[in-house]
């Protein structure tokens, strides 16, 4: 149940604060809404943890693995299925594939610097990382006990350098400068024996034989992936996200059971409160729901994210184009109107950094958010959400006692002056209603219409602002 810009007044007399989803998620069973099911956890840990998760509001998500190298999409180029993003750059299967998996004997990234990732995603306003520990080619990103085929074995030529086990050189990294860590981990494993069995052709992206035939071989698969899991929940320092992909692999499909239920209580023993997100998975380890390069049209009464490229694949490429500040500002803004977190994704290159744009994008997207971070963080949504050109945001809690609002101006491409006038669509309000600027200082003088309180912006503000992209009005009342 949501908060309504419609009836501010009743809720100040009333002094109750909704939050987005507080009523409604963590009462029913199970929710649906158009195709997505959301249940619930009943875990109070992970309650409390996504409570706070959904204060964070934005996230770094980095692809990365051998596959750099060549500059293509991460793993599908190995999974013989036939799509256009993926083809191979020879004809022959078998030999492309043993290109690929040779790709560990050169990977060499030796302007790793994940201090200075941390350093400018923490000045880019950004508050927690998902990485990439696995991904379905089976990479490991990290030192595990279970396979030879990671970035730490002796044939990978990074594997001497002192910082080899990235995974826990991100995580620490990252830890230092306050960031939350999370951990990507694909379900599915095209390089495991255990999941692409050698004996059989793999024809696409599942399991390539009968588990009900052959269930010691996939009981050894799930013993595998369980170890992984316990590796990185063990071994990485306090991780809060453990960010699953491969939807796919679930006991309704094919009936590749992965025991979720036992892997998820093993994690949390060792990560108390852990945020599990099995992605596309209906059930109750679908702790938030992950729209993947879309924002939903509307906003969504549960928690959730949506995992956005900041510019070319998710993997690196080269030559990649990056969005604009103003479109990464105004989309951060958008998702968080809809009661939503932005997971921005950085592709690091093959020499273990950066492309300089990436580091432009997120200086100027924490520029904004320096100034105007408070009607982002810590804030849930509001109707009427979103209207014309504004984007509505409240305070979660009534900082000296007072109510607090957020609309968000999102100007078109070119403008670059506020309008000497706007409207808010409020149908009721009161006349102790304070508006004002986010600069500290512009406090906006109002009058009544049918369709809301229309705000002057003083000429000089309006030919100044404080800040591009988007600009913030406050409406502040006293409870």
């Amino acid at each position: 149940m949501t908060r309504s810009l419609y009836s501010i007044p009743k809720l100040l007399f009333s002094g109750v604060a909704f939050s987005l989803c507080g009523l409604l998620w963590q009462s029913l069973p199970f929710a649906v809404f158009g195709a997505e099911v959301y249940m619930p956890e009943s875990d109070p840990l992970v309650l409390r943890k996504l409570e706070q998760w959904q204060d964070l509001k934005f996230g770094l998500l980095m692809h990365w693995g051998p596959y750099s190298q060549w500059g293509i999409v991460e793993s599908w180029s190995i999974c013989s299925e036939d799509e256009p993003w993926c083809r191979r750059k020879i004809a022959d299967y078998e030999a492309y594939k043993r290109q690929y998996v040779a790709l560990k004997n050169s990977f060499n990234p030796v302007r790793f610097d994940p201090e200075k990732w941390a350093r400018a995603a923490k000045a880019a306003g950004m508050r927690y990382v998902v990485f990439t520990t696995k991904h379905h080619d089976g990479f490991c990103m990290f030192d595990t006990k279970t396979t030879d085929y990671k970035i730490t074995d002796p044939a990978c030529p990074f594997s001497v350098n002192t910082r080899s086990n990235v995974t826990r050189e991100i995580f620490r990294a990252f830890r230092q400068e306050g960031l939350w860590t999370g951990a990507y981990f694909s379900k599915p494993d095209w390089h495991s024996e255990y999941y692409w069995w050698p004996n059989f052709a793999t024809p696409d992206r599942n399991v390539n034989y009968k588990i009900a035939r052959y269930p010691e071989r996939w009981r050894r698969f799930v013993e595998f992936t369980h170890t992984q899991i316990n590796e990185l929940m063990s071994d990485y320092g306090p991780v809060d996200i453990l960010w699953l992909d491969g939807g796919w692999v679930n006991k309704e499909s094919l009936g590749q059971d992965i025991h979720i239920d036992e892997m998820a209580a093993a994690a949390r023993a060792k990560q108390p409160g852990l945020i599990v997100v099995d992605r596309a998975v209906p059930g109750v380890h679908q702790d938030y729901l992950t729209p993947e390069n879309q924002v939903p049209a509307e906003a969504l009464p549960y928690p959730w994210e949506s995992c956005i490229i900041s510019g070319g694949g998710w993997a690196w490429t080269p030559d990649r184009k990056y969005l604009s500040a103003r479109k990464t500002i105004q989309m951060l803004v958008d998702i968080v109107a809809k009661g939503g977190n932005l997971l921005l994704n950085v592709g690091p290159g093959p020499d273990g950094d950066w492309d300089p744009e990436a580091y432009e994008l997120l200086a100027q997207v924490g520029q904004w958010l320096k100034l105007n971070g408070e009607a982002i963080y810590g804030t849930r949504a509001v109707k009427p959400y979103k209207a014309g050109k504004l984007a509505f945001t409240s305070a979660k809690k009534a900082p000296n006692g007072l109510l607090t609002y957020y609309a968000i101006y999102l100007p078109v491409e070119n403008e670059v002056k506020m309008p000497a006038k706007v409207v808010i669509p409020v149908r009721e309000f009161n006349a102790k209603t304070r508006f004002s600027l986010l600069d500290g200082k512009t406090f906006l003088k109002f009058e009544s219409s049918d369709e809301g309180p229309v705000l002057t912006i003083p000429s000089e503000a309006a030919a100044k602002p404080n800040c591009e992209h988007a600009w913030v009005i406050r409406m502040e009342k006293a409870e």
